[in-house]
């Protein structure tokens, strides 16, 4: 039996997240109070026609108490045997502000209260703590479209295998903020920056005229040799502790050509050995794509935008 459990901020794309596992075929459960966790698993089991695959979502309308104990909770339905995901989505307080002015809807938790949304929105992320603590996968879906956090579950949660870790090597820029999901960080900004030649100004990491720019120094293959060395050096450690997923993300200033370069690297020389490997381009608009054992990633599709750098 596979259990997912979605959880994560209001607005942050949960409902989306649980109707497309529930279109996979999943057996989906909205707003399934915590302490029903274990016996919903024993009901679903023992019942004449087993459901295979499970989705839940639990989020802060749970009682408090009950969020306090997921970790035990979670432990015991672990402890059975299940194949358990937990699966938090988050999105920037300041979009999450930007939606719901928009929207005009209430945020649950100001619902019986006298908090602002500011503050709903703070005691949530408060509350949630412990499940974000342990979950599984972080996605960010401050810049995401429906259409592709739809992708995302699809492709990374549906299609997901217990025992299998996925590591996903991401490209940002730093002044759009460090990404919500990233595990590890490095920092390509010291490197040689391609974008103070107008002529390399519009072209990406994954062009052939930023390509032989960048290797034109060595302190890019320096810190690529680096970056990759200690990746190989602690995955076998992420493995040994049943992580399913791990982010590297790679930020330069606008995510456009040194990050890109660096991450379609690394990603290419880790698949050659690792199964599984995942390329993202957050400020390319360019998500998950396999990475190439052969070196390079997957084509963007076209009219991408691009970005500075």
């Amino acid at each position: 039996m596979q259990l997912v459990i979605i959880s994560g901020r209001s607005g942050s794309g949960k409902s989306i997240a649980l109707q497309a596992l529930e279109d996979l075929g999943y057996y989906a459960i909205d707003n399934l109070p915590a302490m029903l966790l274990g016996s919903l698993v024993d009901e679903l089991k023992g019942a004449e026609s087993p459901r295979s695959s499970i989705a839940v979502s639990i989020d802060a309308r749970n009682l408090p108490q009950a969020l306090q104990r997921f970790p035990s909770l979670l432990e015991e339905v672990r402890s059975r045997g299940i194949d358990c995901q937990v699966i938090y989505l988050t999105t920037d307080a300041r979009i999450l502000l930007e939606r719901y002015s928009a929207t005009r809807r209430r945020h649950p938790l100001t619902r019986d209260s006298h908090m602002t949304l500011a503050e709903a929105i703070d005691s949530e992320e408060q509350a949630l703590a412990e499940i974000r603590d342990l979950a599984d996968l972080v996605i960010d879906t401050s810049r995401l479209s429906v259409h592709e956090l739809r992708g995302r579950i699809s492709d990374q949660v549906a299609r997901h295998r217990a025992e299998q870790l996925t590591l996903t090597i991401e490209s940002f820029g730093f002044k759009r903020g460090v990404p919500l999901d990233a595990d590890i960080v490095f920092d390509a900004r010291c490197l040689p920056n391609p974008y103070w030649d107008p002529r390399l100004r519009s072209a990406t990491g994954r062009d052939p005229d930023i390509i032989a720019f960048l290797e034109g120094y060595p302190i890019v293959a320096e810190m690529l040799d680096d970056i990759l060395g200690w990746v190989e050096r602690w995955l076998p450690a992420y493995r040994a502790s049943h992580r399913s997923y791990l982010t590297v993300a790679i930020g330069c200033t606008g995510g456009q050509h040194r990050s890109v370069y660096l991450a379609e690297r690394l990603a290419a020389r880790l698949a050659e050995h690792h199964p599984n490997v995942r390329l993202r381009h957050r400020e390319l608009g360019i998500h998950d794509t396999l990475a190439r054992r052969s070196g390079g990633a997957e084509e963007a599709p076209d009219g991408q935008g691009k970005q500075g750098n």
